[in-house]
This record gives C-alpha cells, structure tokens and sequence, in this order.
C-alpha cells in the first residue's frame, strides 16, 4: 500500500475566498465586490486576508510538508476591467507570490478562474454567454501563460468547469446578470466555456512544456434503487455532467449523447467552424476533479422531459446508509475510490483530486487547539481509498489536495463552514484578529504528508 515517491500533497484555493484587498494594488471589481453580508455571510472584502498574510499561509503549508498549492489568479486585480489594459502591480503580486512557493518547495498550480468574473464584463456583456467575453478570458489567459508559464508547469482554466452545465448555478458563475436563463442559453455559456479551455490549454501545448487538465466538480450518484429507470438516469446524469467534458478534454471531440441532445432540441449555440477545430485538438496531461460527497436520484421524483442537467435538481434522495455533515453533504470514501476509477479506467490518463474535505461549524475557545477528530477521520477514510484505488485497482494517481485546509470563506460567503487544519480566527461579522491557530487535525496530516501516506495504515 505505497504512494509514488512524487506524490503532490497541497492545499486548493480560490482568490476571492482568501485574499481580500478587494480595493487594493489596481484591482477592478468582481461581481463578488458587490455582494453584500446577510445574516449568515459575510462579505468578500476582508476574506482571510491572504493578500498581507500569504507568507504566514506558505509557511504553515511547507512546515506540513506540502510541496503543491492549487491558486487562482484574480482575473480583475490583473486586469481590472478584464478587457482593458494590465495592471502590472497585480501581475508582480502574483509574480512574488509564486517566487515565494517555489522558494519553499512547493509547486504552483495556477487556476484562471474561479467564477468571479470582473464586474465590466458582466455588466457589459452579460458574462460567458457572449463571445465578446470568450475572447476576453482567451486574451487575458494567453497572457498569463507569457508572463509565468516559464515557471509554473501546472495549469487550469476553470475550476469545476462543470458546473456550467448545471441549471442555476451556470448563470451565477459565468456572469450572467439580465435576462432569461433559458436551458438553451445553459449550453451556451458550456459551449463558450469550453471554447476558452480548449484555447488556451492547446496555447500552453503550443508554447510551454508546462501541463494542464480540464476539471470536473464529480459527486458520485447511485440509482436510489434497482427500478431501471433509477439506473437510467444516475447513468445519463454521469454521461452528461462529467463524460461529456472528460470526452473532450482527453480526445476534442463531444458525446454522441450530447450532440443527439442539442440536435432533438433545436438549439442554435452559433458554433462556428473556428470553435470545432479549437476544441478538436483538445488534449490533457491528467484528469483533476473535486470530490466531496454523494448522492442518489429517484426516477419517481423527476418530471418527464426534463433535460438530464436538470435531474439532480428535481430527483435528488438522501442515502439511507451512509452519514451526512450538518450541511447536508454525504460522506462516501467508497464514492471517491469509484469516480477515480471510472475516470482512469475509462480515459487511461493520470488522475488527480485537487479538491477533497469536511466543512464543520467550528469554534475556538482562544486558547486550546480545536480538536477535529471529524476531520481526521474523513481524510483518513478517503486517502485509505486512494490507497486502494492505486494498489488495488491499478490507478495512477498524481496527488491529493485538500480545500482550503487553511481556513477560507466558503463558496456562499459563510466563515462558519470550515475546512481548514488551521482555524482562521474570524467570524462573518467580526473579524477579530485573523490570527491562524493550527487544530488537532494539523499535527495528524503533518505526520501523513512526511511519510507519503505510509502514516494511514498505522
């Protein structure tokens, strides 16, 4: 039961989770600067203030032993209005950022976007569903690229890039503000997200010898019974919000599914011959995805005639055995081990979880380290699953980052959610000294980072 001798152990982020000094440095907005606090969220100005802390962050990190951290570079603070000219004090930001990683023996990987989409673009062209922004994003990641693919050899574009397939949420991560969200303009904006991808990740090939993948947000979901119609469409939902991409990011070409879908609806993505050949030469290095949870879906609980996108939305059923987190998210370490399989079995290139955790409620008594035990046991199970998946199964898997195991706002705004090994010290509306307080957890993960993972089977 061993772990190749380079594996990657990071920590993931997001920008607008972490840094803060939304004002600072020449950035423009983001249309999470104009989000403002409600009971149980806080605004995005503050964050845990990574901008100024970042050294301390690095620090906790490489003392753990982490030799990778997954980033996102804010599209706005390089570029404020995310089509104009560069702020190249955000762009030395992020260059003495990256200096200090490698400085410390841990190696970036560099997000372009994390759903905070510059406030200009969205307000302008109502974000991804016009190609006016298309071009912006491939403009604005091309240059990134220039300045610092020279140094970081790991690469995405989007995080979760599937999660513009899903209804609702398409239209709040892709800067969409006015208008009506159509399930015609839902595979608009995927269509146009994909055509971003494929540029700049055949730039990276074209010009670097830097890699990059396409990632998927992969929650595991099981027929809630053996009725066939169950399996259907636990079998189509896969098809359609994660084979869909995984087909392109490995061979540039889309799901007969998918094309049989758009064709039966009549629906005019305006895809032009420009686009198809981009997406053709579409390959990736490895496959990364985050893993949290699972689920299952009832046939009984969906409409007839509602897209496949749209099942999850309708038909979603709790698992009667296995447990759920306060926030109603299953823990299933067997569910890890199956989408890592599924995904390595099937397109025979390297995997690699980037995002994989617990978010507990948690509070510090401001003295004694908090003691979650809960969180030991989740990463404990789910890297035993990896384990297995690797010496069992036959999977070649890169590396295993946890999210935000500094802790950080979560995707709504809520510092109550926490998934850190080191507690923040800030509440939504308070944000006291943000002193960073490592908890029982961090001691436990140290010990299995520095022996690769032989620590789990003690």
């Amino acid at each position: 039961m061993k772990l190749r001798e380079n594996f990657y152990w990071g920590n993931s982020v997001s920008s607008m989770q972490t840094e803060g000094a939304w004002n600072e440095g020449g950035k423009g907005k983001s249309v999470y600067d104009t989000r403002e606090a409600s009971e149980n969220a806080s605004d995005w100005k503050v964050a845990t203030d990574s901008y100024h802390r970042y050294l301390e962050d690095f620090d906790y990190m490489q003392d753990l032993g982490m030799n990778m951290y997954r980033f996102q570079i804010s599209w706005s603070r390089v570029d404020p209005t995310g089509n104009g000219e560069w702020n190249e004090e955000g762009i030395a930001f992020y260059d003495q950022f990256i200096d200090e990683l490698i400085s410390r023996g841990i190696e970036p990987m560099i997000c372009l976007y994390h759903f905070d989409m510059p406030l200009h673009l969205a307000e302008t062209y109502n974000g991804f569903i016009c190609k006016e922004v298309v071009d912006a994003f491939v403009r604005y990641g091309k240059e990134m690229v220039d300045r610092f693919g020279h140094k970081v050899k790991h690469w995405l574009t989007f995080n979760e890039q599937n999660i513009f397939s899903m209804p609702e949420e398409s239209f709040i991560v892709s800067g969409y503000l006015t208008g009506e969200k159509t399930l015609e303009k839902l595979y608009q904006i995927q269509h146009n997200t994909m055509v971003c991808h494929a540029s700049i990740a055949n730039y990276i090939h074209e010009i670097t010898d830097a890699q990059i993948s396409g990632m998927l947000a992969y929650q595991e979901v099981y027929p809630a019974t053996s009725h066939p119609e169950d399996v259907r469409l636990a079998r189509e939902l896969d098809e359609f919000m994660n084979h869909h991409y995984l087909e392109m990011y490995t061979y540039g070409k889309r799901s007969d599914s998918y094309l049989q879908f758009i064709k039966n609806r009549q629906f005019d993505l305006a895809i032009t011959e420009n686009e198809l050949a981009e997406i053709s030469k579409l390959r990736s290095d490895y496959l990364t995805f985050s893993y949290y949870s699972s689920t299952t879906i009832d046939h009984k609980l969906v409409p007839q005639g509602v897209a496949p996108n749209e099942y999850i939305q309708f038909g979603k059923k709790e698992n009667p055995y296995i447990d759920t987190t306060e926030w109603d998210w299953q823990i299933d370490p067997n569910g890890f081990r199956d989408i890592l399989n599924k995904i390595y079995q099937r397109y025979n290139l390297p995997v690699f979880p980037i995002e994989n955790g617990i978010g507990v409620i948690e509070e510090w008594n401001g003295k004694d380290p908090i003691e979650d035990d809960y969180r030991i046991d989740y990463h404990k199970e789910h890297l035993l699953a990896l384990l297995r998946a690797v010496n069992e199964d036959g999977v070649e898997v890169l590396g295993y980052l946890g999210w935000g195991l500094i802790d950080i706002l979560s995707s709504q705004g809520d510092m109550r959610k926490r998934y850190g090994v080191v507690y923040v010290n800030r509440e939504n509306h308070d944000l006291k000294d943000l002193k960073r307080v490592p908890k029982k957890s961090y001691d436990w993960f140290k010990k299995v980072i520095q022996t690769n993972g032989d620590y789990l089977l003690k």
